[in-house]
């Protein structure tokens, strides 16, 4: 495929992908540049940034444009279930306008988008947003990303419905061995991050310990799920690399083996260049 010679920067350091990363956010304000010139001293090639609502699209393709360094930043759109309780579109607006922002901006993804169990908004509405995103990534044939919360069962029957064919990602998944081969079984990737510093976080360790290298990618989720130890903090995109030493740690193998393969899993995803 001619990929992996771009996985190698410098010379020795292998790149590697935060495949997904809330860098628009306002926490970032005022230290986006110095984290960025970080990444690239890191060999982090780029960031994956979600979206979340249709004001936060807007600020992310401005700061996209304005973005100078050698750290990319690629583009999704969609709307997070926590977003909806504020959201004054009905799903079949919502569709419209966010086909309208991908046709005028490009997108490598749909989301993130999905179902949580944990919050105020009804699920019922909840798939009404979700399955309009769905056939939206089925018709424009683009993967999705996918944030599910005590809310598998429902998301599972929901993919098993339409099928995307370009697959996704469940994004920092935290679940079992099973419920992580049910989703690669249907084309989706799981999401490493933060969860597999914390030592109780057994079940989902085990997880990633067993799955197919090929089918993990990468994540922070910055400024959201800190490591363990950084509690409390921000989380940042220069984090990654420990994120890829304990995936590596877990599975016994080389931390330049688990960086090329989620780096070319994450380009095989996204059909990045």
């Amino acid at each position: 495929m001619g990929q992996c010679r771009s996985l190698i920067f410098l010379g020795e350091t292998i790149n590697v992908i935060d495949s997904h990363c809330h860098f628009d956010f306002d926490v970032f304000d005022g230290r986006r540049e110095h984290i960025l010139r970080q990444c690239v001293d890191l060999g982090i090639e780029g960031v994956v940034v979600p979206g979340v609502d249709p004001l936060q699209w807007d600020r992310a393709i401005k700061l996209n444009q304005t973005n100078g360094s050698d750290c990319r930043w690629w583009l999704a759109f969609g709307v997070h279930p926590w977003w909806l309780e504020s959201l004054a579109l009905e799903p079949t607006e919502l569709i419209v306008k966010l086909d309208d922002c991908i046709a005028r901006h490009g997108a490598i993804a749909i989301g993130e988008c999905g179902l949580d169990g944990s919050i105020d908004v009804p699920i019922e509405r909840q798939q009404l947003f979700f399955e309009a995103q769905l056939q939206l990534a089925c018709d424009r044939k683009l993967p999705l990303i996918i944030h599910a919360h005590r809310a598998h069962n429902d998301v599972l029957r929901l993919l098993a419905r339409y099928r995307p064919s370009a697959g996704g990602v469940i994004h920092g998944f935290s679940g079992s061995l099973e419920l992580a081969r049910q989703y690669w079984r249907l084309g989706f990737y799981l999401g490493v991050g933060g969860t597999i510093t914390y030592p109780r976080a057994k079940k989902t360790r085990t997880a990633f310990a067993q799955l197919p290298l090929e089918s993990l990618l990468l994540e922070t989720d910055a400024p959201d799920m800190p490591l363990n130890g950084q509690q409390g903090e921000p989380n940042s995109p220069t984090e990654l690399a420990k994120v890829a030493d304990s995936l590596a740690q877990l599975r016994g193998i080389s931390v330049e083996s688990v960086k090329q393969q989620t780096a070319l899993n994450t380009r095989r995803l996204f059909l990045l260049n």
